[in-house]
């Protein structure tokens, strides 16, 4: 009797495994704690239990960040050419065409303007799901072009990073890019124009090694990894083992490389916070 009820519960267990729509819920790589997806979205897509911040991408940061309606995107058809016709184990074109394909996505950043409790910003976010947010001509002129509109409109520039890299496909093409959007923040900083680098998991490489560090403010995500190269890397470097938490935001927020670690759900509220204190009475 005790065989026949257990395969019957079985049968039942597998038949509502069958009758469960995918992605109706999303498993905690932190904690493993089984959440409910409107659950999620409700806690700005982090673990309600250990506060794990998923990675997202620019579609759901303008949803958390923007009052409602508010947010436009800007220069939707910026795209990556291949002037050096890349091969690698496949050419470049083909990686492109793939990656518009699965992602939907323009290209490794998404800009646009929108208001933050009333207060309108110029605005950027990268797009870790397309080419590992890797950072190529496109993200840099973009970049550059979003903050001259905070420039010509007298607004804030917010940008979130969230990065692999340099897109090593575009060579120093990419690397350019470091220069670019760095040179151009010293017009924002003439300007007396807030720059805000938000840091998520991950940003390292070129982007953390030039307009990603070199906000105003930095504010980082909970345990992001923050840095050039990787810890492993470091490690084999130097020789020596790396202390605990390393290259996370708030061993950084220790040694004093980013001014606050902000839970995702509190980031608008603080975001309209720190920019009220540098804006003043601009924006009225």
């Amino acid at each position: 009797m005790a065989w026949f009820l257990r395969k019957n519960k079985n049968i039942a267990t597998e038949q509502q495994q069958r009758e469960m729509p995918d992605g109706l819920w999303t498993k905690c790589p932190e904690c493993a704690t089984v959440i409910y997806r409107k659950e999620l979205e409700e806690h700005a897509f982090t673990c309600p239990s250990c506060s794990h911040h998923f990675r997202i991408g620019s579609a759901k940061y303008t949803g958390i960040l923007f009052d409602s309606g508010t947010f436009q995107e800007t220069d939707t058809r910026v795209r990556s050419t291949d002037p050096l016709e890349f091969v690698d184990t496949r050419p470049y074109k083909a990686r492109l065409k793939e990656a518009y394909s699965r992602s939907d996505l323009p290209d490794a950043v998404t800009t646009g303007l929108g208001s933050v409790h009333g207060l309108p910003i110029s605005f950027g976010c990268m797009n870790f799901g397309f080419i590992g947010g890797s950072m190529g001509s496109v993200v840099g002129e973009k970049f550059v072009r979003a903050g001259r509109r905070a420039l010509e409109n007298n607004m804030p520039f917010v940008f979130i990073s969230a990065s692999g890299g340099a897109r090593m496909q575009e060579a120093a093409l990419s690397l350019m890019q470091m220069a670019k959007t760095s040179a151009f923040l010293s017009e924002l900083s003439e300007a007396r124009l807030p720059y805000i680098s938000i840091l998520t998991d991950p940003t390292t490489g070129g982007v953390s090694a030039s307009y990603a560090m070199l906000g105003d403010i930095i504010i980082a995500e909970p345990k992001a990894l923050i840095g050039f190269a990787g810890p492993r890397v470091i490690e084999q470097t130097i020789r020596r083992k790396l202390p605990d938490g390393f290259q996370r935001s708030e061993f950084l927020l220790e040694h004093g490389f980013v001014d606050m670690v902000v839970h995702r759900k509190d980031l608008k509220r603080q975001l309209h916070t720190v920019l009220q204190h540098l804006m003043g009475n601009r924006h009225a």
